[in-house]
């Protein structure tokens, strides 16, 4: 009586190695700039919640300050888990100002970038960043660096 063997072969078993070698080559770096995409937004978000309570202190008459509590607080610490904010902040007489965020953690690729907001005379945001402008997204989110 033959026995029949079951199982695969050594070529099968390198070529499903192989095949999934090829699957993670592209795959880890996609993900790598997900992950830096994810950092930069959340960091941009903090920012942007700055940016409204900031808004909220000078129309109520009170200089921004870093903070909970206080006229003119802008709800936020100094540092969070994404950020690392300028302290102080550029208020100018004219209302003009500049706030900046060191990002902390993440990719290598936007880890310690910054994004910064300038508030012109009329009091609009604009918005610029040293992380490069493909985490970043549309230019009309954000200008990015190189």
């Amino acid at each position: 009586m033959k026995q029949i063997q079951k199982g695969f072969t050594l070529i099968e078993l390198m070529i499903v190695v192989a095949i999934i070698g090829i699957l993670a080559a592209v795959a880890i770096p996609a993900y790598q700039d997900y992950i830096a995409k994810a950092k930069w937004g959340s960091a941009n978000s903090e920012l942007a919640s700055v940016k409204t309570n900031f808004d909220v202190a000078v129309n109520d008459g009170y200089t921004p300050i870093w903070g909970y509590a206080g006229n003119g607080a802008v709800k936020m610490a100094a540092t969070t888990s994404n950020c690392t904010f300028t302290d102080p902040m550029v208020y100018n007489a004219d209302t003009s100002a500049t706030v900046v965020c060191t990002i902390l953690g993440g990719p290598a690729t936007v880890a310690a970038k910054t994004i910064t907001y300038t508030r012109s005379l009329n009091g609009e945001w604009s918005c610029g960043s040293t992380a490069p402008q493909k985490f970043i997204g549309d230019v009309r989110v954000c200008t990015g660096g190189a």
